[in-house]
Order: structure tokens, then C-alpha cells, then sequence
């Protein structure tokens, strides 16, 4: 039996890789909780236009993950495969994300070019680097659990990093600012940039790639495409993701709304967003003790139900229970939390799967994949929000219609139950145990394939 001890990752690394995914946040967080808001109240877009540059933009940006995935996964360098895109990619995210929150004097047509441009450069950014990024985590180690562990570190960071941008962006843009609302975002995304650049610089120094694909010729691209589409645990992940991205985006942008518009109680925007980010960061942090009790599919369909009832009572709530309002969101947080350590750590396990099926591992093409996924769902979510205000009457900056605060509810809560219900439907197609998974990990990891230096190869073997 191999030694358990050379899967073991060092607390450096769990915590130096935790890093990436806060300096990822500074730029997440702001695109899913402040982005939609500001295209509209702070750039002066329509509500409509916002919703379908969305959907435009993060469709071209979501095709083009797997492209990054599978030039990464052809990148051979002396750092590594998928380090030095930390590196390589601090500046471009870096300006994209000054870009994007700049608001030009231009005219209305003006503005929609520069929007969808720096938009969409925005993304690619995020996509050169964090693509990569994502795809580390499946060659530090090959242990399940250890890979369960390292993702509970990954979204520890990014749910803290979540947390810190929620609470601080409204009060640092107005600090930077100093009245001039279209300048405290651009400084605001200026010190972001520099904050993100040390800490991508941290995952880069202290991560280690372990796990190599097995040593043949070079893969098609398209026969990792056509793995992907044969691998059915990826796919039953892909449309979850996807769903559950929904359900998340769909609740965070709408939030915004919902405080200004409907609670009218715009001060406690970032209070809210910084109590259901503390809440994703516990519910992360307690996943590797949770799978202890419950295998991931199990866990994911008990939460998912919990957050499709609760977003649905949510509804009820009168405006004025703010403390209400608070403890759901709590809860709803704590909920969502494992999710994403559990379905990235279930992602490597289907890249384990891939290989013990075909002989062949593309780490990075399923983790990009995986991101199309995420930002389909996200995508998806920004347009029906902006078509549903939209279609409900929504006018920014101005006191709003009944219907108008209506739909404002709906985004927030019943609309999302329904997306968090169909979750629950996908969790079950999913055919991958806790069993299955350790015979297929003895199958390609063979007691040979792990030196005395930890550098490790993985043994295919084919179904």
C-alpha cells in the first residue's frame, strides 16, 4: 500500500494556494456582487443592455476556457505546467480590471462598445490565469481526501477574500473617490490589481506540481474534447455547476438591488454581502469534517435542498426584518460554502476517472471546462436579471414601481429556489462513489509510480 504521507501536502501549500483564489476574489467578487449595479447606476447603462452583454460577453469568454485549458495542459516549462501562468498573467487581469470599471465620455453607443470590449478582455484575463490555477490543485496531489482538504483552503481564501471585497469596496470607492463615484472605482480596481499581483506571486512560490499526465505522444485536442463528452461524472458536474452558478448569481447581484431598491436600506449592501461571505467561508472551512459523516453527493443534495427551501421562505420576509434577513442569508451561506470545495475536488476525481477510463489525462481541459460551466450558469444569471428588470419596469437611481420591486424579490429569492431545486436533481444522476473512486485511484496509482522525491507520474490504465 502506498504511504499516505507522500500525498500529504504541507500547510505552506495549502495556504500559499488558498492565496490565488483570494486574489482571484478581488476581481469575482466585484463582477458578481457590485458589476451589474454599476453597469447600470455608475456607467448609465439600460438594465436590458447590461443583460445581454452579459450573457454575449461571458458566452465567448466561457468558450474560450477550454481553449486556455487545452494550451495549459501543452505547456511544458522548467516551473511547471500551470505555475507560470500565475506569473504571466498578473498584468493583463491587473489593467483589464481598471479598464473595465473606467467610464469614458463617449456618448450611449460609445459606452456600449467600451463596455462589451473591456468586458470581455476583463474575462479573458481572468481566464489566461485563473484556468491555470484551477488546474494546479489536480496535479499537487492525487489524494481524494487531500485533494477535499486543499479545495476547503481554496475557498476558504476566496469566501475571506469574498468577505474583505464585500464589506470594503463600497467604502473604499467612496474613500478614493472622494465624490467622484466613476474615480473610486478605477483606484479602487488599481489597488486590487496590486493586491492580486502579491498573492498570485505567493501561489506561484510555495505550490508544487506532483502529478504528471502519463509520458506518451501528445494528445489531440480533440480527443480531450471527446473524452470530456464520454466521461459521465464530468458531465452530470458540468450541468450542476452550472445550475448552482445560477442559483448564486442570481441571489448575489439581485442583493444589491434588493437593499437599495426594496429594503431601501443601501447602507447595509456590504454588511449583508460581508455576512453571507463569512457564512460561505465556515460552511468551506467545515467540509473536510463533513464528508467525515457523508460521502459529496449525499452532503450536496441535504444543502442544496436546505438552500431551495429556505430561498423560497426568504420571499415572506417582511421588509423591515433586517435581522431576519441577516440569519437566512447566514444559513443560506453555510449551505452553499461546501459546494465548492466539493464539486472542484469531485472535478479532480472525474480527471482520475478520465484516465483509469481512456489512458489518457487532460487536468487542465476538465477544470477549464469546468469554468465554461460556471460562467455559462453566470451568464445566464446576468441576463435574466437584467431582462427581468427590464421587463418589470426597473429605472436606476429613481424611486421603484411596485412591479419593478416585485421582480427585484423574485431574483432574490423564489426564482432562486427553483434553480437551487433543480441542483438537487442533478446531485442524484451523479454515479461515482466513495468506493468506486478508491479502486479507481489503486488502478492508475500504482505503489511504483510515487519516487522517494515526491515527483510523481500517474500509471494509466484503461477501462
Amino acid at each position: 500500500m502506498q504511504d499516505a504521507n507522500k500525498h500529504q501536502l504541507t500547510m505552506t501549500e495549502k495556504v500559499g494556494y488558498a492565496c490565488g483564489d483570494v486574489a482571484s476574489n478581488f476581481y469575482w467578487r466585484v463582477f458578481d456582487v457590485f458589476l451589474f449595479i454599476f453597469y447600470t447606476d455608475v456607467f448609465g447603462l439600460h438594465p436590458a443592455v447590461v443583460g445581454t452583454m452579459m450573457l454575449v460577453t461571458r458566452i465567448i469568454d466561457a468558450v474560450s476556457d477550454p481553449v486556455f485549458g487545452a494550451i495549459a495542459d501543452r505547456t511544458q516549462t522548467r516551473m511547471g505546467k500551470f505555475r507560470p501562468y500565475l506569473l504571466w498573467g498578473i498584468l493583463p487581469i491587473a489593467a483589464a480590471g481598471v479598464l473595465t470599471f473606467t467610464v469614458p465620455d463617449v456618448g450611449d453607443t460609445g459606452k456600449i462598445i467600451w463596455a462589451y470590449a473591456t468586458y470581455i478582455f476583463m474575462m479573458l484575463a481572468y481566464t489566461f490565469i485563473n484556468v491555470p490555477y484551477g488546474a494546479l490543485m489536480g496535479v499537487m496531489t492525487a489524494d481524494s481526501k487531500q485533494r477535499t482538504t486543499l479545495t476547503s483552503f481554496r475557498f476558504i481564501g476566496a469566501f475571506s477574500g469574498g468577505s474583505l471585497v464585500a464589506y470594503i469596496t463600497p467604502e473604499l470607492v467612496a474613500y478614493l473617490g472622494a465624490g467622484n463615484e466613476q474615480l473610486g472605482w478605477q483606484l479602487t480596481m488599481g489597488v486590487y490589481g496590486i493586491a492580486a499581483a502579491l498573492l498570485f506571486a505567493t501561489t506561484f512560490a510555495t505550490s508544487k506540481e506532483r502529478i504528471l499526465p502519463p509520458q506518451k505522444k501528445a494528445t489531440p485536442v480533440l480527443t480531450d474534447i471527446k473524452d470530456l463528452f464520454s466521461n459521465k461524472p464530468w458531465l452530470v458536474l458540468f450541468v450542476l455547476a452550472m445550475v448552482i452558478m445560477v442559483t448564486i448569481s442570481l441571489r448575489a447581484s439581485s442583493g444589491t438591488f434588493y437593499f437599495k431598491y426594496y429594503v431601501e436600506r443601501e447602507d447595509l449592501i456590504g454588511s449583508f454581502t460581508f455576512v453571507y461571505m463569512i457564512s460561505l467561508a465556515i460552511g468551506a472551512a467545515l467540509t473536510p469534517l463533513l464528508v467525515k459523516f457523508m460521502d459529496k453527493r449525499q452532503l450536496l443534495i441535504v444543502l442544496m435542498s436546505i438552500v431551495a427551501a429556505l430561498s423560497a421562505v426568504f420571499y415572506f420576509i417582511p421588509k423591515d426584518s433586517i435581522t431576519l434577513m441577516f440569519v437566512f442569508q447566514g444559513i443560506i451561506g453555510l449551505c452553499l460554502g461546501p459546494k465548492s470545495p466539493l464539486v472542484f475536488s469531485m472535478y479532480a476525481d472525474t480527471a482520475d476517472y478520465s484516465q483509469w477510463k481512456t489512458g489518457r489525462r487532460a487536468t487542465a481541459m476538465i477544470f477549464s471546462a469546468a469554468a465554461f460551466s460556471q460562467k455559462l450558469g453566470g451568464a445566464l444569471a446576468g441576463a435574466g436579471i437584467g431582462w427581468t428588470l427590464a421587463y418589470m419596469g426597473y429605472s436606476a437611481n429613481t424611486t421603484q414601481t411596485a412591479d419593478s420591486q416585485l421582480g427585484i424579490v423574485l431574483l432574490m429569492t423564489l426564482i432562486p429556489a427553483v434553480f437551487a431545486a433543480c441542483a438537487v436533481f442533478c446531485i442524484k444522476l451523479y454515479p461515482l462513489s466513495a468506493q468506486q473512486l478508491e479502486e479507481i485511484q489503486k488502478d492508475i496509482l500504482p505503489d511504483s509510480t510515487i519516487s522517494d522525491s515526491d515527483e510523481a507520474s500517474l500509471s494509466p490504465k484503461k477501462a
